[in-house]
């Protein structure tokens, strides 16, 4: 069984800083780290490995720089890494971005089971999952919250959309977009962590993945949008209200404010 693990390096969102007169982030202004919900997704393939037995495979597109957090997968359990990286990615929005981490894909060869987060911090799109099953041709669920099941022929999971938690199986290949509340994920040990450092990487660009990909289906030409301005909402500061004299009238104008926030209904 071989389980394939999309993952991202993205900003740390707690120091990253906005240009806010441009209104795009300022990438240079904090360390990077592995998107959190794909250490989620990646837990969650690790786990199907000690169980049932499974080659984990991390799969990265990004710079260079990217190949530290496919070392620090291979640290968290994973058995080796990819990653995906040319200038001629660059610019690519989620269309893009699926369709190159396809080809990626295809370029490793048999796989039974994709794994990904279900979305990013930095873009916050939660889409480039399900494009990657569409570019794959393969069915996929989203929001997947629990493992039932998972083997050669299918999956079983559980989701929790809206106000409805399903079962669901589904057979194989297929991919998953998991939440962080289907685990937690491991820390890796201080041997693995020094056993990473020595993992080679390999990248791979448009000359190794030329079978599988059109240039022109790719970075900025063949995306389909651009950003063109990001906006940071004001802080939102919480308003109190103090009713000390008539209690009568506190409580009615109480309750209009739940009524107003539908809270209650009033017949």
């Amino acid at each position: 069984m071989r389980i394939i693990v999309l993952m991202k390096q993205v900003p740390d969102m707690e120091k990253v800083k906005f240009d806010r007169e441009k209104g795009v982030i300022d990438r240079k202004s904090a360390g990077t780290e592995i998107n959190p919900f794909d250490l989620n997704a990646l837990e969650a393939a690790v786990q199907i490995k000690e169980t049932r037995g499974a080659e984990v495979v991390a799969v990265c597109m990004g710079p260079p720089s990217a190949e530290v957090a496919l070392k620090e997968a291979i640290s968290r359990g994973a058995d080796r890494g990819i990653l995906l990286s040319d200038r001629k990615f660059g610019g690519s929005d989620v269309k893009a971005t699926a369709y190159t981490l396809a080809a990626g894909i295809k370029a490793i060869g048999e796989y039974d089971l994709v794994f990904a987060g279900i979305q990013t911090v930095d873009g916050d799109t939660g889409q480039v999952g399900a494009e990657v099953a569409q570019f794959l041709d393969i069915p996929h669920i989203y929001f997947v919250e629990k493992i039932v099941e998972a083997n050669e022929e299918s999956v079983t999971v559980v989701t929790d959309i809206w106000d409805g938690v399903y079962v669901k199986k589904m057979k194989l290949p297929g991919l998953v977009t998991v939440t962080k509340d289907i685990n937690s994920p491991r820390l890796p040990a201080f041997k693995d962590k020094m056993k990473s450092r020595k993992a080679v990487i390999p990248a791979w660009g448009m000359d190794e993945l030329a079978e599988f990909l059109d240039e022109t289906e790719t970075g900025r030409k063949g995306s389909a949008t651009m950003v063109k301005k990001i906006e940071v909402p004001k802080a939102v500061h919480r308003k109190g209200l103090l009713w000390r004299d008539n209690m009568d009238t506190a409580l009615n104008e109480f309750m209009d404010i739940l009524v107003d926030k539908k809270v209650i209904e009033v017949e």
